[in-house]
């Protein structure tokens, strides 16, 4: 997939009832268990590893493994195609993949000049709920899996992304904010020539 418009792209269509649509669609678990499954896994992570820095890269790098997979899901079940820019593909991230698989959608704010970066802010994170940190436990990107998720995606439709989880509720925030920035568009590679 590239970034260029086509029959079907997302262009056009209600993004909020796409993806309330493709929501629908989805096989769903008990929102509790998900959270509790996911709060071990992370002390699983703390357990194992001593230093914080590591635990988040961890986090991180199971999140760009699953997003290189639900990429194909929220394509087959959202029925969209390829987005016109990248500003359309910040919209179908917080407004159909958010609520696929979280089930409450993002908002895309914060815009830089470039439209190169952006911020999504998660009002309703399913992910921290029942979730207290301790204080020794602030240097803790809990829900870092979010970025790499997105950064996974993004790579599987040729987009290389840099994410940061910079504001969390676990850390007396009012929202949950991850900073996107787009570092290049990827082209493809194809090993024939068309000679």
């Amino acid at each position: 997939l590239t970034m260029a418009a086509v029959p079907g792209s997302a262009g056009g269509k209600n993004l909020a009832r796409v993806g309330e649509q493709a929501f629908q669609k989805m096989d769903k678990i008990n929102a509790e268990v998900f959270t509790l499954t996911y709060g071990s896994m992370v002390q699983t992570l703390l357990k194992d590893y001593e230093d914080m820095n590591e635990v988040n890269t961890q986090l991180e790098k199971m999140g760009n493994g699953i997003g290189q997979r639900l990429v194909d899901e929220l394509l087959a079940k959202s029925g969209l195609g390829s987005c016109a820019d990248f500003k359309e593909t910040a919209e179908v991230i917080a407004k159909v993949g958010f609520k696929m698989f979280l089930g409450s959608a993002a908002t895309v704010s914060k815009w830089n000049g470039e439209d190169t970066a952006f911020s999504l802010l998660i009002d309703e994170n399913p992910l921290v709920d029942f979730v207290e940190l301790p204080e020794h436990l602030r240097a803790l990107k809990y829900c870092n899996v979010l970025c790499g998720v997105i950064r996974g995606a993004l790579e599987m439709v040729n987009l290389k992304v840099e994410c940061d989880y910079v504001r969390c509720t676990l850390w007396g925030d009012e929202t949950t904010e991850i900073r996107v920035r787009l570092i290049e568009k990827i082209e493809d590679q194809y090993p024939f020539d068309d000679d």
